[in-house]
Order: structure tokens, then sequence, then C-alpha cells
């Protein structure tokens, strides 16, 4: 029954990061490790472990998996130590619980941010592409393949490919350095900003936005696209 209210206070951190505010960032973590708190002290009274137990394993667990940080050991590079990061994690799991490297993204997450792990895990071994030449040229293919799925008109293929256009534009991002999710969440923000600017300014005419037709909705959009520029980005608001 904990588990909203778990997601809901790391989603309040994430806003708080966003808006720049440290009162209210400090606030946010606290929530969030009211929590984690909360969910220990549950676990002590069930006789499983205590916050202290946390702390001891999550300590354990760094040194052991960083032996290039902690224990003297060498790397060439950053892919080599993430590579060497997965293997120690596997023989840790043993493999009926980590069966795959693919293990332990959790299904829950929202689905770009997983589809960015799954791609980022798969990276680590070794599946990815050197360059971004061939990221890009694969998102162009599965547009062409969505489009001649909306061509059929059948639902299963549609959705099918729509969601293999949404995963190579994950992986595209990911060479960018561009975080997905971040990405659609500023464009969210921007739609939203846009939506209200056109709402505000049909009220003041005493008219409502259902009243007006696509030509005048499509006037209003761009007057707020080109306000929105002139507006410095820390005075933004969703």
């Amino acid at each position: 029954s904990l588990k909203p209210f778990l997601l809901e206070e790391a989603y309040e951190v994430i806003e708080a990061i966003e808006e720049k505010d440290p009162g209210s960032l400090k606030e946010e973590l606290g929530d969030l490790l009211f929590q984690v708190v909360f969910h220990a002290k549950i676990a002590r009274e069930k006789g499983e472990f205590s916050i202290n137990d946390i702390l001891v394993s999550l300590k354990n667990k760094m040194v052991r998996r960083h032996p290039h940080v902690f224990a003297g050991a060498r790397v060439g590079t950053a892919r080599e130590a993430l590579a060497r990061w997965e293997t120690l994690k596997q023989r840790e799991k043993g493999p009926k619980k980590r069966e795959s490297i693919l293990d332990g993204v959790p299904r829950q997450l929202p689905a770009l941010i997983r589809a960015g792990q799954l791609q980022s895990r798969a990276a680590r071994v070794g599946f990815d592409w050197s360059e971004f030449g061939p990221v890009w040229k694969k998102v162009r293919e599965e547009l062409r393949e969505t489009e001649e799925a909306i061509r059929g008109k059948k639902p299963a293929p549609i959705e099918s490919e729509l969601g293999d256009l949404l995963f190579s534009l994950v992986n595209a991002g990911r060479f960018l350095g561009v975080d997905p999710e971040e990405a659609l969440r500023k464009a969210n923000d921007r739609f939203t900003n846009r939506f209200r600017s056109m709402e505000k300014k049909t009220k003041r005419s005493g008219r409502h936005l259902s009243e007006l037709g696509l030509d005048e909705m499509n006037r209003l959009w761009d007057e707020a696209k080109k306000l929105e520029r002139k507006i410095p980005k820390r005075r933004r608001r969703g």
C-alpha cells in the first residue's frame, strides 16, 4: 500500500530539481528519505533487516562492484568498467536469479526510461552501433514500417511498429546524450504553456476555445510560440 507514496515522493524530488529551488529540494529529499526509513522500520519490526543493515549492504556492494576504485584493479576505458560491473553483478545474484544482463531493469519504470536502460545494458557488452549514422538510419526504417502499417489499417501492426519507432528514437537520444524522458517532459511543458496561452487569449475576447476554428487555433498557437521565445527560461512555468 506504500508503493504509490514512494513513487509520488520520488517524482516530487524530480520536480524540485527542475525548479532549481534548493529549499524545496531539501524538503522533498526529506520526504523521500522518510519513505526509506519507514520501509526499514517496518522490516525491522518484522525481524527482516534494519536501516543499518541497508547502509552496510550498500557500502559493501559499492566496494565489491568497483575494484578499480577500491581495490587497485585496472581498467582501460569507462566501457570496460561498466562491463566488469555487470559481470560482478551477475556473479553476486547467481545464475538462477540473474539469467540475463537485462534482468533487474524494473518493468514498472516509465517506458521511455526502461527502453533507455535496456539499450544501455545491451551496449555494455558490445551490442551497439559504433557511430550515429546507422542509429538514425534505423529510425527512418522504423518510420517507413510504421507508415506501411498505418496504410494497412490493422491496429496490432500499427501498435507494434509505433513501439519500434519509439524504441529507436530512444536509442538515437542515447547516442546524442539526450534523456528521452526529460526531452518529452519538456515537450509536455511547452505544449501546456502554449495551450494555456491560447485559452487565456480566447477568454479575454469573451469566447471559449471550442468556439474557434482550427485556422484561428493555429494562429494563436504560433503567437504563443513566439511569445515563449521572448520569456526567460527561468520564468516559464508548466
